[in-house]
């Protein structure tokens, strides 16, 4: 498997890349959220990369981080999405609105993607919700608690909730109003929440 290309970005073109490695031109379609990650034409650029093997091709998909990598390989696991819906779901959503997507069953947001349609959407949320688990399955797994992602006066599960957050790409400030909120809304302040449930009810703040 390639896991990793690293060379000289040759070209652009919609959502395909060429990157010249060593005298090879390797070329990647690439989503919305890679192609703004992009240094210029003719600079050094490092893909993460999934190899797509079908009967009548094999196809190098190239991602900025390791986590957009992750999620579209979840994708084209789900029945019936293939790598170029996968792609789209990535560009319209990026891996943390996916996550978000599914983990709050929000099949609206999903079926806005052009090329998934109502059922598809739920099909997403069924299959996804499974394989992310508390998101550590999708390679979005949270980071060591920081003291800048705890909400004040939070115990370790809201400091681990505010760390998923920010794996999934929110700031430490967004990660931390969203948990703040998450514990005012909470039973009893969530003392007895576990992670989940407060990741659970920080998504829906942030989503408000």
């Amino acid at each position: 498997m390639i896991a990793f290309l690293r060379g000289r970005l040759a070209s652009v073109d919609a959502n395909q890349v060429v990157v010249d490695v060593g005298g090879v031109g390797y070329s990647l379609a690439v989503p919305a959220g890679t192609l703004d990650r992009l240094p210029a034409t003719g600079r050094e650029v490092t893909l993460h990369t999934s190899l797509q093997v079908r009967e009548d091709a094999w196809s190098l998909y190239g991602f900025a981080t390791p986590e957009e990598r992750r999620a579209f390989e979840l994708l084209v696991g789900v029945n019936g999405v293939g790598p170029r819906l996968a792609l789209a779901v990535l560009s319209g959503l990026g891996p943390a609105g996916l996550a978000q997507a599914v983990l709050l069953e929000d099949a609206a947001a999903l079926a806005r993607v052009p090329g998934v349609g109502k059922k598809t959407a739920q099909r997403l949320i069924l299959e996804l919700r499974g394989k992310l688990g508390g998101l550590d399955e999708a390679g979005l797994a949270p980071a060591a608690p920081t003291a800048e992602a705890g909400p004040a006066g939070g115990g370790d599960a809201f400091a681990e909730a505010a760390a998923a957050l920010a794996a999934l790409g929110y700031s430490g400030a967004e990660a931390a109003r969203a948990v703040e909120a998450a514990r005012r809304r909470l039973p009893g302040g969530g003392a007895d929440a576990d992670v989940e449930v407060i990741v659970r009810q920080s998504l829906r703040e942030l989503a408000r």
